[in-house]
C-alpha cells in the first residue's frame, strides 16, 4: 500500500487558498492548513473592536472548517518585522512588502514542513493576479528564495508552470490542477461552485492593513516620529482604532471615533496620557508623545471639538497622567476651521 502524502497549505481566508488546497485533497492527500499571524491581519480586529460593525468571521478558521481540516495559526510578529522594516524587493503601492513577504511565509511553511513530517507546500497562488508578487516571473524567485524549490505546488496555476517534486513522484496528478492566469476571478467562482462552495470571502485588496494606504501612512508617521523603522504589537494595533490627528511633530491625538473604539482605548490610559471632555459627552483621546503645557492645552480644544460641547462657549476637559493624576482644562472648543487637513494622519 503506497504511503498517503500530506501538505500544509498557506490559509489566507480567501477563496484561492480554499480551492488550492480543495483540489489537493480531492486527489486523496492530507492536507493540514497554516495561517501566519503578523500583527497586520485585517481578520476581524476592528470588526470586533468597533460596536456597530457587522459580525465578521476570521475567514481562515471559516475556510479550515469548510474544508473539514485542522489549520495551524503561527505567530510570527517578531520574525515578519525584518520583511516589513527591510524588505530586500521593496514595497509595492504602499508599506506592503508583497513579494518579501510571500517568500518569508512559505520559507516558514518549509520549516513547519521539516518539523512535522509533511511532504509539500501548497498556496493559492495565481499567476497575474497581484501586481507585485504573483506574476510569472516571481514565482521561480519565490519558490527558490523561500528555500522551497519544488515542493512548492500552486494547484491553481501549476500547469502553466514547470513540474514540482509532487507532480514527478505521482503524488498529485498534474492532469487534474488548473491553468488560471490573470485577475478574473470567473474560473474561481465556476470552481467554488463544482465543490459547492457557495458562500466564501469576496476579495477586497487583500487580508492585510500594509495594502491600506491610510494605514501605511499612520506606520509611515510613527516611524517618522519615532526617528527608526520599528514598532511594537501595541502600536499595530492602535494604528487600526480611531481617528489619528498630529497637532505637531513631538505628540499626535487618538480619537475614538465611537464606543467600541473608547472601550479599546481605555485598555491604553496607563501607557499614554488621556483626555475626555467631562462637560459634555465626547470621545475618549490619548495623546502619544510629549507634550508642553501649551500643547496640552490645544489637545484639550481638539477633544472639546470632537464632544458634544463643539459649539459650547467653554468645555471642561480631564487631563488624566498616566500614573492616574488627574487635572481639569476649561477651554473654548478648537473650531473645525482651525483644524488643518495636513494634521489628520
Amino acid at each position: 500500500m503506497s504511503k498517503q502524502r500530506k501538505a500544509v497549505a498557506l490559509i489566507s481566508g480567501g477563496l484561492d487558498s480554499m480551492l488550492a488546497a480543495k483540489t489537493v485533497m480531492a486527489q486523496g492527500v492530507h492536507v493540514e492548513g497554516i495561517n501566519f499571524y503578523t500583527g497586520f491581519c485585517v481578520e476581524g480586529h476592528t470588526h470586533a473592536i468597533r460596536e456597530k460593525a457587522k459580525p465578521k468571521r476570521n475567514n481562515a478558521l471559516w475556510v479550515a472548517e469548510q474544508l473539514g481540516i485542522k489549520l495551524h495559526i503561527v505567530d510570527v510578529i517578531e520574525d515578519y518585522k525584518k520583511v516589513l522594516i527591510n524588505p530586500k524587493h521593496g514595497y509595492g503601492a504602499h508599506l506592503n512588502p508583497c513579494l518579501d513577504c510571500k517568500i518569508f511565509m512559505v520559507n516558514k511553511a518549509k520549516q513547519w514542513l521539516a518539523e512535522n513530517d509533511f511532504d509539500f507546500i501548497i498556496t493559492g497562488e495565481v499567476i497575474g493576479q497581484r501586481p507585485m508578487s504573483q506574476r510569472k516571473n516571481t514565482m521561480p524567485i519565490i519558490a527558490k528564495q523561500s528555500g522551497a524549490d519544488d515542493l512548492l505546488l500552486r494547484p491553481l496555476c501549476a500547469k502553466n508552470l514547470p513540474e514540482t517534486l509532487p507532480e514527478r513522484e505521482g503524488w498529485i496528478d498534474r492532469e487534474k490542477l488548473h491553468d488560471i492566469t490573470g485577475r478574473s476571478r470567473k474560473p474561481q467562482m465556476a470552481m467554488a461552485e463544482q465543490f459547492g462552495f457557495d458562500d466564501y470571502s469576496q476579495p477586497a485588496g487583500g487580508c492585510c492593513f500594509l495594502v491600506d494606504k491610510f494605514y501605511s501612512s499612520k506606520l509611515l508617521d510613527l516611524w517618522q516620529a519615532q526617528g527608526s523603522k520599528d514598532y511594537e504589537l501595541d502600536d499595530v494595533m492602535l494604528l487600526k482604532v480611531g481617528r489619528h490627528i498630529r497637532p505637531a511633530a513631538n505628540f499626535k491625538l487618538i480619537v475614538a471615533r465611537e464606543e467600541g473604539e473608547g472601550r479599546f482605548l481605555q485598555g491604553y490610559k496607563k501607557d499614554y496620557v488621556s483626555l475626555i471632555s467631562v462637560s459634555h459627552n465626547g470621545p475618549l483621546v490619548l495623546l502619544d508623545g510629549e507634550a508642553s503645557a501649551e500643547d496640552l492645552y490645544l489637545a484639550a480644544r481638539i477633544t472639546a471639538r470632537f464632544g458634544q460641547g463643539r459649539d459650547a462657549e467653554q468645555v471642561d476637559v480631564a487631563i488624566v497622567e498616566r500614573d492616574g493624576l488627574e487635572r481639569v482644562l476649561t477651554v473654548l472648543p478648537l473650531p473645525q476651521a482651525e483644524i488643518p487637513k495636513a494634521w489628520y494622519i
